[in-house]
Formats: C-alpha cells, sequence, structure tokens
C-alpha cells in the first residue's frame, strides 16, 4: 500500500473493514449464553444472554421463579426497551456488566476490541488537536499583521458559516416536505416516553458565551475546550501584535517553531489512517443490525438524499463560482480528512488531519486555514443543522399525522441555525439541538427516542459534509482575502499533485 496515495490507502481500508464487519455480522452476530452460577448474586437462580445484531434480550430469574426481561432494541418495536447499550448502563450497571463479559456475540467482540484499536488513532489525532490549534492560530493570526484583517477575515468567515448552513437547513425541509417519511414510513413511537428536560436557548446562547472568556486558559487547554482556546489564542496573538518589537518577533519565531514540530507529528500520525479506519468501519459493520435501517429506511434515505445534495450540489458550486476551484481536484485533495470524518464520526478529532490536507494538498496558505477551519469545526454544522431539521420534521410528521405548518417550519430553520452555533463545543450538541429545536415548535422530546438506533450511521455521513463545509470555506476565505472582499472570476486550474 505504500506506493498508493494516501486517500486510496484510506478508502482500501475504509472498504476492508466494511466487508469483514459485514461477513463478521452475517456469519456470528448471535449467541445465548447463561451467567455462571458462581458469578450469580445471593437471590438470583439464572441469567440468560440472548445477544444479536438486532436484539438483546436478559432474562434475569429469581429464586422466586419470578423473571425480569431486560430488552435492548434500536427500532422500540419491544414494550420497555431501550435504544442503546449505553442506555442499558445507565440504567442496569450490574446486567450491562454481565452482558459484556459473558454475553456478547463473536461479532460484537470482534467489533468492540475494533473500536478500542480505531480509538487509539482518534487518541494520536487528539492528543495533537489542541497544540496544532494553538501555534496554528497564533501563527496565522500574528501573520496578518494587525487586527484590522483579523476582522475583515472573521466577518467574511462568519458570513460563509452562516450562509451555508441556511442554505443546508433549506435543503433539509425541501427534502423532507417532498419525500414525507414520517406519513410513508414504517417508524414506531417508542413505547416508553420519558420525562421531557425543558433546555433554553438563550441560556445555551449566553453559556457559549461565557465560554469565549475562559476563568482558566490552562484548564481550558486541559479539557480541549475548543471555544475557549480558539478566543484565547487569537486574543493572545493580537496583544502580541500590539506589544511588538522584540517580543513579538520572539513569540512568532517560538510559536512558528512549534507550529512546525506539531506539523510533522500530525503527518507522522495521519500516515496511519488507514489502519485507523479500518478498525473504525470493522466496528460500525460488525455489530449494527438491519431491522432499525428497515424501520427508518425512508427518513434515512431523506436524510442522505439532502446532505448529498448540500455536499455535491450547492457547496461544489459555492467552490466554483466564489473560490474558482475545481471541485473534483479540491475533493480528492481533501478526502484523507473527510473519509477520516466518516469513518471516526469527529470533527474535531478529524481537525489536524483537515489542517494537514487544506494547507499541504490543496495549497490554502496557513493564515487563512489556521483561523478558518479551528472556528469552523467549532461553530460550522451544515451537515448537522440539516440532519437536525430533517429530523423534527420527520418527528412532527409521526405524532400529527401531517406536515408542519410553514410558519413552524420557519421556526424549525431559525432554531437550528441559532442552535447549530449555540451549541458548539458542547458534548453530544446534536442531542442538545434536537431538544431546543423540539420544544420551539411543542414537540415531546422523548420523541427523539425514535431515530437514536440509526444515530451513529447518519453522524458518520453529516460530520464528513461538516468537515466538507469547513474545507470549501477554507478556499472561499483564501480567495477573497486575495482579492479584497470581492468574488472572482472562475478560473481553470491544474490539476494537484496528490
Amino acid at each position: 500500500m505504500g506506493k498508493l496515495a494516501l486517500h486510496w490507502q484510506i478508502l482500501a481500508g475504509m472498504l476492508l473493514g466494511a466487508a469483514i464487519g459485514l461477513t463478521l455480522n452475517v456469519t456470528v452476530s448471535e449467541s445465548t449464553s447463561e451467567v455462571p452460577r458462581e458469578n450469580l448474586p445471593a437471590g438470583i437462580r439464572q441469567v440468560v444472554l440472548h445477544d444479536s445484531s438486532n436484539l438483546i434480550t436478559i432474562d434475569v430469574t429469581s429464586d422466586d421463579e419470578t423473571t425480569q426481561r431486560l430488552v435492548v432494541d434500536a427500532t422500540r418495536r419491544e414494550p420497555n426497551s431501550v435504544a442503546t447499550l449505553a442506555e442499558l448502563a445507565a440504567g442496569h450497571a450490574r446486567e450491562y456488566r454481565w452482558f459484556q463479559h459473558h454475553g456478547r456475540s463473536w461479532s460484537r467482540w470482534f467489533g468492540d476490541n475494533a473500536q478500542r484499536l480505531g480509538g487509539l488513532f482518534l487518541r494520536m489525532l487528539r492528543m495533537v488537536a489542541v497544540p496544532l490549534i494553538v501555534t496554528s492560530l497564533v501563527t496565522g493570526v500574528m501573520g496578518l499583521g494587525h487586527a484590522e484583517r483579523l476582522g475583515k477575515m472573521f466577518g467574511r468567515t462568519l458570513a460563509y458559516y452562516v450562509a451555508t448552513s441556511l442554505l443546508a437547513i433549506t435543503t433539509g425541509l425541501l427534502m423532507v416536505n417532498l419525500i414525507q417519511p414520517g406519513l410513508r414510513g414504517h417508524a414506531h413511537k417508542p413505547t416508553d416516553p420519558e420525562g421531557q428536560t425543558d433546555v433554553d436557548l438563550g441560556e445555551v446562547l449566553f453559556t457559549q458565551v461565557e465560554t469565549m472568556i475562559p476563568a482558566n486558559p490552562i484548564g481550558a487547554l486541559a479539557d480541549g475546550n475548543f471555544l475557549s482556546i480558539i478566543c484565547f489564542s487569537v486574543a493572545f496573538a493580537i496583544f502580541a501584535l500590539i506589544v511588538g518589537g522584540k517580543t513579538a518577533d520572539l513569540i512568532r519565531d517560538f510559536v512558528g517553531a512549534a507550529f512546525e514540530v506539531m506539523m510533522a507529528m500530525t503527518m507522522a500520525i495521519i500516515k496511519l489512517a488507514p489502519l485507523g479506519v479500518f478498525f473504525l468501519m470493522v466496528f460500525v459493520t460488525a455489530t449494527q443490525g438491519v431491522e432499525v435501517f428497515k424501520s427508518l429506511g425512508l427518513y434515512m434515505v431523506t436524510v442522505t438524499c439532502a446532505l448529498a445534495f448540500h455536499a455535491l450540489v450547492t457547496l461544489p458550486l459555492i467552490l466554483k463560482l466564489v473560490a474558482g476551484r475545481n471541485p473534483l481536484e479540491f475533493a480528492k485533495a481533501m478526502s484523507p480528512a473527510l473519509l477520516t470524518a466518516f469513518s471516526s464520526a469527529s470533527s474535531n478529532g478529524t481537525l489536524p488531519l483537515t489542517l494537514a490536507s487544506v494547507e499541504e494538498r490543496a495549497g490554502v496558505s496557513n493564515r487563512v486555514s489556521s483561523f478558518v477551519l479551528p472556528l469552523g469545526a467549532t461553530i460550522n454544522m451544515d451537515g448537522t443543522a440539516l440532519y437536525e431539521a430533517v429530523a423534527v420534521l420527520f418527528i412532527a410528521q409521526l405524532y400529527h399525522g401531517e406536515n408542519l405548518p410553514l410558519t413552524d417550519q420557519i421556526i424549525v430553520a431559525v432554531t437550528a441555525l441559532l442552535a447549530s452555533i449555540g451549541a458548539a463545543g458542547i458534548p453530544h450538541a446534536g442531542l442538545v439541538m434536537m431538544v431546543i429545536i423540539l420544544q420551539a415548535v411543542k414537540l415531546p422530546v422523548d420523541m427523539q427516542a425514535i431515530i437514536i438506533g440509526v444515530d451513529r450511521v447518519l453522524d458518520m455521513c453529516r460530520t464528513s459534509v461538516n468537515v466538507w463545509s469547513d474545507s470549501c470555506g477554507c478556499a472561499v476565505i483564501a480567495r477573497l482575502e486575495a482579492h479584497g472582499g470581492k468574488a472572482p472570476p472562475p478560473t481553470t486550474e491544474p490539476s494537484m499533485e496528490l
């Protein structure tokens, strides 16, 4: 594989991992076992564990012959079931441990261990992410020379992110109204609705303003809080320029040298991407059942079509008409980052690879990429905003038996846009966004349980779109910066050496 270009190596790893995972899923995904009697506590006579890719059951029989059944069913067809093993662990930790130690099928065992191995690659990317962002941002901002140029770049970047997010949300709304998956599909409402948890959009937005001012910058670095890191790094670089003189030169030289070291480390880690992607794909395909895809098939088609239109039509048009870049050549240059984003479902984790691809393969200057990409990975979530809009309208169709009125759909669009910015950097931001939008149109929050079973696969797709939008934004801002903020006429560029 050494002679193959990196993107072909990653693609080969992805396809091979998917093939092995699917083979395991088809051949060794079912098992039935019991917890050994010596491991059972007093009062429990028998525990029978059944595992398959579609359904997990745990039957706990007491000494008085009463049996309690716990069910993990992503489709939520079974009464009193949970959708994921994480939910089982949260509510029944003892039974979860029994299943992990004694009940997993060979397919799930291989998948879980593949996830751990793939996680090592993601840990290496996260290891370099924070120092790479800090050194890249400080180097890029100090390279601008003065704060006025930074202000213009920030304005253009924010305008691009808001515009593409609105286009993504509009595409999602049009697609869900056209296909109407909630009125024509076979999804099931949850049989055990949970209590609603109120989330106030204003409070979420203000919390992000507070996050922009870290009480402890060192703590923000340790916690990997990207929004805090970005704001402090930009402020540090601006005031280094204001101080000027030998101090600015010393900081510029030191941070520039550190950036070169971090880029070298990142490029070395990137060479492991084919292996990391391989293991992550084995995990996804070996542990995911097909029943949940059957019940939510039309919903998945709707999300996928909307994401595909935004990624393959809207963004390439912007790339061609505004940035003057060949979309196919640019996509080839960004393919290592896009494929890694797909397999890992983590735009923040992929950020070091995105930075390296934009600068080393797509030829965008560090002065632009160091500012646009970290900001985009934090607040620009085209794919996620689109997904949330589709998901909420799908839930509304299921709940009401009809489409939401136009006024409510406008509320969904505006709330999804604000929430995509307001939820920046929040763990599981998609779930927080979903709660906010559901509340805005007075839908029960527990209805999001319907779609949790397919969230991992769709998360892979929307993360790739997020990274693709960030990358296109780099090219757009670089061209606007070069032409004083005016969109230049499209040009035909030579093929890149890949």
